[in-house]
């Protein structure tokens, strides 16, 4: 049985009601599901993965009007396997209770954390990694042991379907259900009264998930964006800097939320830095117009303002350079040509706006301590990349900035790390996961202690007296 909505914003609502109560109810009566079936539910994913992965390639590809499949392969399947894989490997040990000290004043006792599953969680799922973003969460939500509804973007409806269809063969439907639709049932999904919603997303839908989410006080996870700089140090060489920040911004035609969005250069060689981004597009990615590699823009709204925000930099007279394409090639596809703006006014939308397409602005700073004010008066990012030859310049530049998160002389490789937490900080989200972290925001952790028949605090009840005072002074140290 799968999750199908039936036409009409009541019929959605109450076909959604009534999967949150079978779930609630399926929690309620198993509300700590054995780790081995756990483990269980986790490899199905792995396998489902691994003999499905073609068929999310294809779903993805017609979704994008064209998907790199290598990409897929890398962002997609691969990612999802290896989260999977590392939280079944270390499932008993996250789950674990952890044991805590008791103090001299309230000896004898035992002191520990029950990590316990929330119950039944919800997760909104983005169409730009729309299989990953989806699956990840999820194996961080099963993992805990909670029950799971997955509202996919409209944006790919082909990849919803599949994941509607095969997640319906691996569990049931009070265990695991997608749901699909437009805005309408997003809406209604945020209002139901989860015990935990992960959104993954724009910072405007963001807010508008976090306060229907506010009214039933359910807890959210919101992976969010923003504009994440890519630093280049006077020390560090221009052209090596440019070989890695092309393939981080033009991966997935830019739409990755930790893509870099715009890159601050030392003054004088924007133009030199441009030019090597253009090249090294051009080596990875050659004829973009008939190159399977490169991927198309998800919708032709996208791609138009995408166009706007080109044509808006171009008037004000920015230097514009982009890859050779000719559009006879792309046929249908939704192919925008990788790009390099230099020196856009910052007041452009190109430079108030997360860009999340193939377009790098390059920007001049006259040193590390001004390139950190710069990124520091607007939104923190999600991500934040510095390129230098020396460890302390870097560090420092991290020292007086803040970021979700940060690497040195790569893009977006910390998100690979499984033991490292993946989330933004302020406008560009709240909350972690990835490895333990995302075991943890699906996990309640339940603060126990355990006192015997008779405990000595018995004896500073009233009447208050010397015993009291005794106590108290022991207390005080």
């Amino acid at each position: 049985m799968t999750a199908e909505l039936a036409p009409g914003p009541n019929a959605s609502r109450q076909r959604l009601e009534t999967l949150f109560a079978a779930q609630k109810a399926a929690f309620e009566n198993e509300r700590h599901r054995p780790l081995d079936q756990r483990k269980a539910d986790l490899k199905k994913i792995e396998e489902m993965v691994k003999v499905r992965g073609e068929d999310f390639a294809k779903a993805i590809d017609a979704d994008f009007s064209r998907r790199s499949a290598a990409e897929t392969a890398i962002a997609e399947a691969g990612f999802t396997i290896a989260t999977a894989k590392h939280t079944r490997q270390h499932l008993e040990r996250w789950a674990a209770a952890k044991r805590k000290p008791v103090p001299m004043t309230l000896a004898p006792g035992r002191a520990y954390v029950r990590r316990e599953p929330k119950g039944v969680v919800g997760i909104i799922s983005p169409w730009n990694y729309s299989m990953q973003l989806a699956l990840a969460p999820l194996v961080a939500a099963l993992g805990a042991g909670c029950r799971v509804m997955i509202k996919p973007s409209e944006f790919t409806p082909r990849t919803a379907e599949l994941l509607r269809d095969v997640l319906a063969e691996l569990y049931s439907e009070d265990h695991v259900a997608v749901v699909e639709g437009g805005p309408d049932v997003s809406a209604a999904f945020s209002a139901l009264p989860f015990d935990h919603l992960f959104y993954t997303g724009s910072t405007h839908v963001g807010r508008i998930v976090a306060k229907a989410a506010a009214e039933n006080l359910t807890p959210v996870t919101l992976e969010l964006g923003g504009k994440s700089p890519a630093v280049v140090a006077p020390d560090f060489d221009i052209a090596e800097a440019a070989k890695t920040i092309a393939w981080g911004k033009y991966f997935n035609a830019g739409q990755t939320c930790v893509a870099p969005d715009y890159a601050l250069v030392p003054r004088g060689s924007q133009a030199a830095f441009g030019d090597a981004v253009m090249k090294e597009a051009d080596r990875m990615w050659p004829d973009v117009a008939g190159n399977a590699d490169y991927t198309a823009i998800v919708s032709e709204r996208h791609h138009q303002r995408l166009s706007e925000m080109v044509e808006e930099v171009r008037s004000a007279g920015a230097a514009v350079l982009q890859a050779d394409f000719d559009p006879a090639k792309a046929g249908n596809t939704r192919i925008f040509p990788p790009t390099v703006v230099i020196d856009p006014p910052l007041d452009s939308k190109m430079m108030t706006e997360e860009i999340f397409g193939p377009i790098l602005p390059v920007l001049p700073h006259d040193g590390m301590s001004e390139a950190a004010n710069f990124i520091n008066e607007r939104d923190r990012p999600l991500a934040l990349y510095v390129y230098a030859k020396s460890k302390m310049t870097a560090r420092r530049l991290l020292a007086r900035t803040l970021s979700g998160g940060a690497a040195v002389n790569i893009p977006m490789l910390h998100l690979s790390v499984e033991d490292l937490p993946f989330g933004g900080v302020g406008p560009s989200g709240q909350g972690a996961y990835h490895g333990e972290y995302g075991f943890l925001t699906f996990t309640h952790e339940r603060a126990v202690f355990e006192a015997p028949v008779w405990h000595p605090s018995r004896l500073v009840r009233p009447p208050y007296g010397k015993i009291f005072e005794f106590f108290k002074k022991l207390q005080a140290g």
